[in-house]
């Protein structure tokens, strides 16, 4: 497998296909989790560095200001995406995480599709439907490494 970074929205699936490829046996890293990201809410950059600079076989998944600083080290950076509507139940939804249960954040995540969704969708090689069945969806990421 390649160096990927998959990102999206909260509720595109990111943290479900991680987990898909991880029972797949890849190595995995979900930034939400385990220090990645710092207080001010980007990636703890210096050990960000470590981790791509000592594995070409990692698929990383998040969203963070200062993630397009690390573009030109992945193979391939993936967009999960799907309608608002869809990300909006999900996280509504969701146990594992409370982001997204507030009508406040559920808000947020409207604006986000429509100010930083656009960004992403530049900065990524390839964009996949979270919409699809969670094994074709990581069939597809193994596809590319």
């Amino acid at each position: 497998m390649a160096r990927i970074l998959i990102t999206g929205m909260s509720g595109a699936g990111k943290s479900t296909l991680l987990d898909e490829l991880a029972r797949r046996g890849h190595r995995t890293v979900d930034t939400d989790y385990d220090g990645w990201e710092l207080a001010d809410g980007l990636w703890d950059e210096p050990r960000m560095s470590e981790l791509l600079a000592s594995h070409d076989d990692v698929v990383i998944s998040g969203t963070t200001e200062n993630q397009g600083r690390f573009y030109d080290r992945f193979d391939h950076v993936v967009l999960l995406s799907a309608p608002v509507e869809v990300l909006i139940a999900r996280v509504a939804a969701r146990t594992n995480n409370p982001y997204g249960h507030s009508a406040d954040q559920q808000a947020e995540i409207r604006q986000y599709v429509i100010e930083v969704e656009p960004l992403l969708r530049r900065g990524a090689s390839v964009e996949l439907d979270g919409r699809r069945p969670v094994a074709e969806l990581a069939d597809a990421i193994e596809a590319l490494g």
